[in-house]
């Protein structure tokens, strides 16, 4: 009988139960079926958290804890606004401002762990340079359009580093199409070391800049990173 029920179970997808079912103890049918079930499902949920934690392609998150007394955010708002991603159900951006070093891409990676471990969230993070050189192969290629699709199926997209290089006239305009394609639809972070009047350096483009503005702010929170450069200060205390 172990054999058939094996090759039911693999026939039916259920991996764990084919190789585990025998180890379940149970003082009924009811509850020997009711811990297949249950293992079943929390093995099924692990693996689908961990390959969206793969495919987020999320840096590792500091050993240290993140110093929430140095940002400032909108009057109202609550950390569990972002740690419990309520901003997502919204369909919300947060823009980080900051000095480098000051905590943005570390507070951004925590709210991408957290809304994938506790929600099973499709989240993607990118630096903007890495996004934009991803833009312009796959409009070289023409597979432009089935990256956009990609980009749609995500609850958030994490843009990094907004600010540090600026761009070509062609990355502007394709990051702007993935900019307006979430408009509404997905909810961004992106983290920047500019204020919003100095944004023109990286598009190039003062129409464009007020476009992407236009839209970034429409439905987002402005969070201002105002310590210092925590890897400065590690680097000080090493030496």
């Amino acid at each position: 009988m172990g054999p058939l029920i094996e090759e039911y179970a693999k026939r039916l997808k259920l991996s764990w139960i084919r190789q585990h079912y025998h180890e379940v103890e149970a003082t009924s049918n009811e509850e020997f079926l009711l811990k297949l079930m249950e293992q079943e499902i929390q093995q099924r949920e692990e693996r689908k958290t961990n390959l969206l934690l793969s495919q987020s392609q999320l840096p590792e998150v500091p050993s240290v804890p993140f110093i929430w007394d140095e940002i400032d955010y909108t009057q109202g708002l609550t950390r569990n606004y972002f740690l419990e991603g309520e901003f997502l159900s919204k369909k919300e951006n947060l823009i980080f401002h900051g000095g480098v070093g000051t905590g943005k891409t570390f507070l951004s990676t925590v709210i991408g762990l957290n809304a994938i471990q506790s929600s099973a969230k499709n989240i993607k993070f990118f630096t903007v340079a890495n996004l934009v050189n991803r833009l312009l192969d796959a409009h070289e290629k023409g597979t432009i359009g089935r990256f956009h699709k990609q980009l749609e199926k995500l609850d958030l997209l994490i843009l990094d580093e907004l600010g540090f290089i600026p761009l070509h006239k062609q990355g502007a305009e394709l990051l702007f199409q993935v900019i307006s394609l979430c408009y509404e639809r997905n909810s961004l972070i992106i983290t920047t070391n500019l204020r919003f009047g100095e944004w023109n350096h990286v598009f190039g483009d003062p129409i464009l800049t007020e476009a992407v503005i236009d839209r970034l702010i429409h439905h987002s929170h402005l969070v201002v990173f105002k310590g210092p450069s925590h890897r400065m200060k590690e680097s000080l205390l090493q030496n």
